[in-house]
């Protein structure tokens, strides 16, 4: 025998599907109850979008693969650190350290009961399983088109922000578009066409960005490539070797990007043979410390300072 839903059964139903959201995402999909209080940022990416929809003072839990154990005390990242670099930009509310975005504390992060988990993603990476038994959890893949502004746009929904994403992903463009006029009356282009992205780690390892971590802001000021890679490892970037620096023309600029605290090798770079043979048209744009690879902060930022620092090499 059918059983007939009584209107009072189909208005809670509707209720239920109001009150909640299901994303598709690089994890999975996922459904998720609107405007969650308990946020868990698995790393700086996850941080810069909650960050611009101004959620940011909600997430109790924060990962980053750039803390040292005097970063911390008890179990939380130390207040002074908050004040610096991109953390200093962003309000903050002592969220707990929950390890870095390849070893997340599980058990910390099930103590501080999250309503929903942000992480960056890639292929084959681990512990989506894990996390969704604790709370929601998405993930976006940096290799992915438009990554930041999907990201923003999906968690905009969650949070009922779309206002306000809409309009940080228009004052970046706005952004890239002034400066780029800035540059084109400078006659930077006239000199330097091209444009590379080149990560000198620590080591002597020599990294090449040529879709993520800088160039889309870049080819948004204006620049062409000056240089296609190999295939990417996790759609991020490829090893970089000498022969290929050298065989760069002097048309192209060099943006040396490196990574932050320890792992940065940009001066120990500039002091090698090759790094000598560049000079000349190489910049160093140094991150704020904590800084995300890419977001809409990160990418404001990225135009103000690139804009500045190129325009004064042209000089």
């Amino acid at each position: 025998m059918l059983k007939l839903l009584t209107p009072l059964t189909l208005v809670l139903a509707a209720t239920a599907v109001a009150q909640t959201l299901t994303l598709t995402h690089d994890d999975g999909k996922t459904t998720i109850a609107r405007d969650p209080k308990r946020v868990v940022a698995l790393d700086e990416e996850a941080l810069g979008w909650l960050a611009a929809l101004g959620v940011s003072d909600r997430v109790v839990g924060l990962g980053s693969t750039y803390f040292t154990p005097d970063d911390l005390s008890g179990g939380r990242i130390k207040p002074e650190v908050l004040k610096q670099g991109f953390y200093g930009r962003v309000p903050l509310n002592s969220p707990a350290y929950i390890g870095s975005w390849t070893a997340p504390n599980l058990e910390v992060i099930t103590a501080l009961r999250p309503d929903l988990i942000v992480r960056l993603t890639w292929q084959g990476n681990q512990n989506y399983d894990r996390l969704s038994k604790i709370a929601p959890t998405v993930g976006y893949a940096e290799a992915g088109a438009g990554f930041w502004q999907r990201g923003l746009r999906d968690l905009a929904k969650v949070f009922g922000k779309q206002v306000e994403a809409e309009r940080v992903i228009k004052q970046v463009a706005d952004t890239h578009r002034a400066n780029a006029g800035r540059l084109r009356a400078a006659g930077v282009f006239r000199k330097y066409p091209k444009v590379v992205v080149v990560a000198p780690f620590a080591g002597g390892t020599n990294w090449l960005y040529t879709d993520v971590r800088l160039m889309p802001d870049l080819r948004a000021l204006g620049f062409e490539d000056g240089l296609r890679g190999a295939r990417t490892t996790l759609g991020v970037g490829s090893a970089l070797s000498d022969e290929a620096l050298l065989g760069l023309d002097r048309q192209t600029l060099v943006v040396l990007f490196p990574p932050g605290g320890k792992y940065n090798g940009a001066g120990a770079f500039l002091n090698t043979p090759v790094g000598q043979r560049l000079k000349a048209q190489s910049v160093v744009y140094v991150p704020e410390d904590f800084s995300p690879y890419s977001g809409p902060l990160t990418s404001l930022r990225h135009s103000a300072a690139l804009t500045k620092l190129i325009l004064e090499k042209v000089k």
